[in-house]
């Protein structure tokens, strides 16, 4: 028994770590789809583009269109060689969200452990503790659910560039050429490869110097690591393979796409300031590591500690090349790309010396920080183990975990289930916000579907976001996507115009960026929220009904009456709802449609 006792004390780490893994998994299963999802840039859009192609058949797709948007080619959504997109291809969706998920935690673990026994070798067991519990916080934090594994595997690709430096295994190109599975190339490919050519400058000038400081004499050739060299040409043909689709679209399609005309902020100096403060204090909500409220506080003060250490020390030199310090350099660096993207004097000068990048959103670089930020925290609980204060490390370790778990940001789905279930068992009436089968409500829209004879019309969705449709099975004109063709959203715009031309903010929100092409309220309401109660001071629609069939339009699925239906030229055929669904839903019917010739991909 003692010896039981004394094994479990050990490894406290490891049970507080499958404790919380295996809680959050109850929960989860407990409440099913009765949990609740983040809809933000998550419900509204990934699930239901992959549930477009899984109706459509158009995952594995070429040549092949999608019905959302008016019908767009599938090269336009994200590639079917990702690990988290083939859940959802194997997998019902809800199954697939919640594997995502927990694979997102194991990932994240897994990766930074194996790295803290790659850079401690010996030493390792030592620091275990640590690198468990600050793996598992790095893969709770609440992350873009898309890119969750792509956040979570960061650690994985800094582990192999570094034995792919030592030279340890000719496997590591292999794992490296297959590492894009588990990325995406615009929110982190593209900045791994440009930190791999600094790091191989970085390290040639460094050998260089050291080589001939100790033999005399070293060329250039002599000073480059080829083993790096080779890696970044093979990093850059497994993205290139694994996401064919976007280099497809990016480099070779003649179709000039929305992006072309979406308008960027140019901020003030103040307003540059008071962004690279804020996304250091607070991160943008996908990539939000949820510092705030401990670690930030902890690793400025911790900062301040080294700093004036080595200024007793006189050692002032050590500021600049502590590991610790080095690390928050990165993230003020991060950040400040992060404003200065915003300053438009900046950004022309990059586009200008790299013109194939016009456009492209450079300061994503800030992604990196939730990574370094767990880094930072796993470094001061390193310096307190080796001050003999493991305790205290421990301790901190702990408190970083209960903070993360209990911040609600936007994507605690776990919070947020939580929270939302335990508010209406105590308080006995639902929650405004809309849980994972609420939203969708898949038997609602499948009695609708049946009752209307639906046979692949396309429609338009008001009141709701137009991804409840696409998971539904139903052809929108409508949808939420930053990539499709220029044609399409000024035809699109020229059917949303009544609305826009009353309401200036849809009408800059649409056409200075146009990713969310929605039916917009004549009042200027946001009439797409995830609410259980959703009125409107307005029941009219502010639509071009003319252009509305012009482009295909045969439905209008909506939760409010409309009052001008029949000026529009639609005619209502019916009113659904059901007990287990918040929504009722108006379905409205047009007369003949002209039908959209230029959709891509036809």
């Amino acid at each position: 028994m003692k010896k039981i006792c004394r094994m479990l004390t050990s490894n406290w780490y490891w049970l507080l770590f499958a404790a919380v893994v295996l809680g959050e998994a109850a929960v989860f299963l407990f409440f099913g789809e009765g949990s609740y999802i983040a809809t933000h840039d998550n419900l509204d859009l990934f699930m239901g583009h992959f549930q477009a192609m899984k109706h459509w058949n158009a995952f594995f797709g070429h040549g092949v269109t999608v019905p959302i948007l008016g019908g767009i080619s599938r090269d336009y959504l994200s590639s079917e060689f990702s690990l988290y997109n083939i859940l959802f291809y194997c997998l019902p969706p809800f199954a697939a969200y919640m594997c995502g998920y927990f694979l997102k935690i194991l990932i994240a673990a897994g990766s930074v452990i194996l790295l803290a026994k790659d850079i401690y070798r010996e030493e390792y067991k030592k620091y275990e503790p640590a690198a468990v519990i600050t793996g598992l916080i790095y893969g709770l934090l609440p992350l873009f659910p898309a890119y969750g594994i792509a956040f979570a595997s960061i650690p994985l690709a800094i582990l192999l560039l570094r034995r792919i430096y030592r030279g340890e295994s000719r496997w590591d190109y292999l794992f490296l050429f297959l590492y894009p599975l588990l990325s995406y190339f615009s929110y982190f490919g593209f900045f791994i490869l440009a930190y791999l050519v600094l790091a191989i400058i970085i390290l040639a000038v460094r050998d260089y110097r050291r080589r001939k400081k100790e033999t005399g004499s070293c060329s250039w050739k002599q000073a480059v690591c080829w083993r790096l060299a080779a890696a970044l040409f093979i990093l850059s043909a497994g993205y290139i393979l694994f996401e064919y689709r976007l280099f497809g679209e990016m480099l070779f399609s003649p179709v000039v796409t929305m992006r072309s005309t979406m308008a960027e902020d140019n901020f003030t100096a103040g307003q540059i300031a008071s962004t690279i403060w804020d996304v250091f204090y607070q991160a943008i909500f996908h990539a939000q590591p949820s510092h705030t409220r401990f670690v930030l506080p902890l690793c400025l003060l911790f900062l301040a500690f080294r700093i004036i250490c080595f200024l007793r020390e006189k050692k002032p030199g050590k500021i600049l090349t502590d590991s610790f310090c080095l690390v928050i350099y990165f993230i003020v660096g991060n950040c400040l790309i992060y404003g200065f993207y915003y300053w438009g004097g900046f950004r022309g000068l990059f586009e200008t010396l790299v013109p194939p990048l016009k456009g492209f959103q450079f300061n994503r670089t800030v992604f990196f920080n939730p990574f370094l930020w767990y880094a930072a925290l796993f470094l001061i609980i390193k310096y307190l183990y080796d001050k003999k204060k493991k305790w205290i490390g421990n301790l901190l370790a702990f408190l970083a975990l209960v903070t993360v778990v209990l911040t609600p940001a936007v994507y605690n789905d776990f919070y947020y289930t939580c929270y939302y279930n335990a508010y209406h068992l105590i308080k006995k009436v639902p929650v405004e916000s809309l849980n994972y089968r609420e939203f969708y409500s898949e038997d609602l829209f499948g009695q609708i579907k049946e009752d209307i004879g639906y046979n692949g019309e396309y429609s338009a969705a008001y009141g709701m976001h137009p991804a409840v449709l696409s998971y539904n099975g139903i052809a929108t004109l409508d949808g939420y996507l930053g990539f499709y063709p220029q044609e399409y959203k000024e035809n699109f715009g020229a059917m949303i115009a009544p609305a826009t031309q009353r309401v200036e903010e849809w009408d800059v929100y649409f056409w200075d960026w146009g990713a969310r092409a929605y039916l917009f309220s004549g009042s200027g309401e946001n009439t797409w929220n995830a609410v259980r109660t959703m009125n409107v001071s307005d029941d009219r629609l502010y639509i071009d009904g003319d252009m509305f069939r012009k482009l295909g339009g045969k439905y209008l699925f909506s939760r409010f009456k409309i009052s001008n239906d029949r000026e529009l030229g639609f005619t209502l055929k019916g009113v659904y709802t059901q007990e287990e669904s918040p929504y009722t839903i108006y379905v409205y019917e047009t007369g003949e449609t002209a039908g959209y010739l230029s959709r891509s991909g036809q």
